[in-house]
Formats: structure tokens, C-alpha cells, sequence
């Protein structure tokens, strides 16, 4: 009858053991999948944030005249009420990736919308290594910290116009020189 009983208490010994192992294996797999999963949802965050940078540097273009404006709204975006016709910048308005809820709208000197944040103060997992066009996200200890901004071109000064007739008794102008004047043709 001894036996039999340490038997039994092996048995439940390697029962227990085997669960113990089965549950740190099962810690790691949920462990590995919800790091996963946020990295996709910051890819996500990285891709509709550039969306409705791209939207909203569509708009800015998109304004008639030479004083250009950034929408009023996200909804601006969906539908431009400037324009006679349907004009859409973007397709829809997309949640936050991070939150579900909506981007937080940064506004420009302006006073319209100039980019888009998320509202999540979650450490990121991605700190280093972006795209030139997200190099300003760098460094960002946080979600919010990730401020897509639509920025406008730099307008190039006007160029002087050419002088349309030498000075008398001064040699002509040489031609501009391309860089291919050594080249076999």
C-alpha cells in the first residue's frame, strides 16, 4: 500500500510540473502576441497619420488664390465646403489606432487644423529607424509625442529678371555651362 501512494504522489508531482511548464509556455506565446499586436497598431498609427498629413497638405494646396488655409475641421477633409463639387482629401475620418477614439487635431498659426496626434501617453515601441518623411517622431517618449504635421513648401524667392540687353561694348554672355560639354555624343 506504500508504494502505491508514492506512486500516486509522483504522478501528481509530474502532473504539476508539466502545467507549470505548459503555463510559462503559454506567458510567453501571450506575451510575444500582444507585443505583436502593438507593433501593428503603431504601423497602423504611422500609416493614417501620414494620411491625414498627405489630406491635409491636399486642402492647403487645394485653397484658391495665394493666401492658403488649412481646414477649419477634420470633416473639411471628407468633404472641402470651398469647393462647388464633392472634393474629398480623404476617404474617411480614422480613429486613433492606439485609443479607438478620435486623433487630436493640432492647430496652425492660422487656427486651422495643420496635423494630427494620438492621445495615448503609452510608451512607444518604435523610437529609432523611421522614414525620412517621420524623422521628426524620433525620440518620442509617448504616443501623443507622435505629431503628424503637415509643413508647406518653402516658396522659392522670385527670381531677377534677366538684364534683356548688354551693356554697349560689353561682350556677350557665354552660355551656361550643363556639365555635358566633355561627354562623347
Amino acid at each position: 500500500m506504500v508504494s502505491l501512494r508514492r506512486q500516486v504522489g509522483f504522478t501528481y508531482l509530474t502532473v504539476m510540473f508539466v502545467i507549470a511548464i505548459l503555463l510559462g509556455g503559454l506567458a510567453i506565446v501571450g506575451e510575444v502576441w500582444e507585443t505583436s499586436a502593438r507593433r501593428e497598431k503603431e504601423a497602423e498609427l504611422l500609416f493614417i497619420g501620414n494620411q491625414y498629413r498627405r489630406a491635409i497638405g491636399l486642402y492647403y494646396t487645394a485653397t484658391p488664390g495665394p493666401q492658403k488655409r488649412y481646414p477649419r475641421t477634420l470633416e473639411d477633409l471628407i468633404k472641402d465646403p470651398r469647393q462647388p463639387n464633392t472634393q474629398r482629401h480623404i476617404r474617411k475620418l480614422f480613429p486613433d489606432p492606439i485609443t479607438g477614439k478620435e486623433f487630436v487635431a493640432i492647430k496652425g498659426a492660422d487656427g486651422g487644423i495643420q496635423g494630427v496626434s494620438s492621445a495615448s501617453d503609452v510608451a512607444p515601441l518604435k523610437i529609432a529607424g523611421f522614414r525620412v518623411r517621420d524623422a521628426s517622431l524620433e525620440g518620442g517618449q509617448k504616443y501623443s509625442d507622435w505629431k503628424f504635421i503637415h509643413t508647406p513648401p518653402v516658396q522659392a524667392p522670385a527670381a531677377k529678371p534677366a538684364a534683356s540687353a548688354a551693356a554697349p561694348g560689353a561682350a556677350p554672355a557665354a552660355p551656361a555651362a550643363t556639365g555635358l560639354e566633355k561627354t562623347n555624343h
